[in-house]
């Protein structure tokens, strides 16, 4: 009885991952066109706190390839109590060329990021956002991609991918493996189409169309989610006008937390979102991720109720190989390094990890760039 069910969950995760790994597969890789520079753009980007990281940010942004006339960035300010202001300011003096605000973040929700994207589009002129964080750094061919996107397919959302920066601890690498997981899930299932997954940190869509879904309305007593509900709204009213731009010249790099503590928070800042999530599939693959972590858990017990370890043992490597297939994908993709110790260490920790998040996300609250938010 056990075994037939233990194996059951191993078949149905397997196949949900080979099912991924085909859509990865799949889905095309953008070659960068030579075509006009038809599209203006608002770049958003919410802010608190991030003085460390600004520097790296602005100077991204001034080695993009985009006319500067085309594009205006919104740097929206949700109550910093360092220099980050302060940067910001130096830098536009200094390259009056780049057009960029600094605007007040105008709290009116549950959710510090949303209202400030919000703030922005009240101020801005162009049809297409783009959004990022202040803790990325933007490749030089970042709105070019878009453009061709926006010129070739007409859509109403373009998601684009998100990677960590490579560090050489093992902490950092187990945050980018965790964090490509997620990034391969969202390729994959694009290549399938059956999206559910987007990262706000690499995001665009048109202001005429956020408008026709009002936005962030009916979620914003949610603290995080600012992408992903977004992307449900848009899926439910043009299921066929979203597209992800896999593009190697279009991957946005961020960095990994710098404490247990933070990770822990911003985990489960993330999965307390999970449970409001509206489309089917993010649901059920939600589930079945649960069921074979927490199987993967409980598998020591197992030897206490007459199964060998034999069969332990298959079902690790067998939960451990299956995770690899796609993860490697992703890696190769992202052009990072497939360091197998740590990936190894990492498969046996991942687990424990995942289903720690889970539960601590059902029952607590979590602290963010020092605020509290309930669950």
């Amino acid at each position: 009885m056990i075994i037939g069910i233990v194996f059951g969950i191993l078949a149905a995760y397997g196949l949900l991952i080979l099912s991924l790994s085909y859509g990865f597969w799949k889905l095309p890789n953008i070659k960068q066109q030579e075509l006009t520079h038809e599209t203006a753009f608002s770049v958003i980007v919410p802010f608190r706190n991030e003085s460390l990281h600004l520097p790296n940010l602005l100077a991204s942004i001034k080695s993009l390839e985009y006319p500067t006339t085309k594009v205006s960035f919104y740097f929206v300010d949700d109550a910093s109590e360092d220099d980050s202001c302060e940067i910001i300011e130096k830098f536009s003096k200094k390259h009056p060329s780049i057009n960029i605000r600094v605007l007040k973040n105008k709290r009116v929700s549950n959710s510090p990021k949303k209202d400030a994207i919000r703030t922005a589009i009240t101020q801005l002129d162009s049809d297409w956002i783009v959004t990022t964080d202040a803790d990325c750094i933007v490749p030089p061919k970042w709105l070019q991609l878009f453009n061709q996107e926006i010129i070739l397919k007409r859509p109403n959302m373009i998601v684009a991918p998100v990677t960590y920066k490579e560090e050489t601890s093992f902490f950092s690498y187990f945050q980018l493996l965790d964090f490509l997981s997620l990034q391969g899930t969202t390729i994959g299932s694009f290549g399938l189409e059956i999206p559910f997954m987007c990262n706000g940190a690499n995001l665009s869509y048109k202001k005429k169309a956020f408008l026709a879904v009002q936005g962030f309305a009916g979620n914003d007593t949610i603290a995080s989610g600012d992408d992903v509900f977004l992307l449900e709204k848009f899926i439910q009213k043009w299921p066929k006008k979203i597209t992800y731009l896999k593009s190697k010249e279009a991957i946005i790099t961020t960095v990994a937390v710098a404490t247990h503590k933070e990770l822990i928070s911003q985990r489960v800042r993330w999965a307390s979102k999970s449970a409001n999530y509206n489309i089917l599939t993010g649901k059920l693959i939600g589930v079945l991720v649960v069921l074979i972590n927490l199987t993967f858990c409980v598998s020591p017990i197992f030897l206490f109720v007459g199964l060998s370890w034999e069969f332990i043992l298959l079902f690790i490597v067998s939960k451990i190989g299956i995770d690899s297939i796609l993860l490697f994908q992703t890696l190769r993709f992202t052009q990072q390094t497939f360091k197998l110790l740590h990936v190894l260490c990492s498969a046996v920790l991942y687990p424990f990890f995942t289903i720690f998040i889970f539960f601590r996300s059902l029952f607590s609250s979590y602290t963010w760039k020092n605020r509290s938010f309930k669950k």
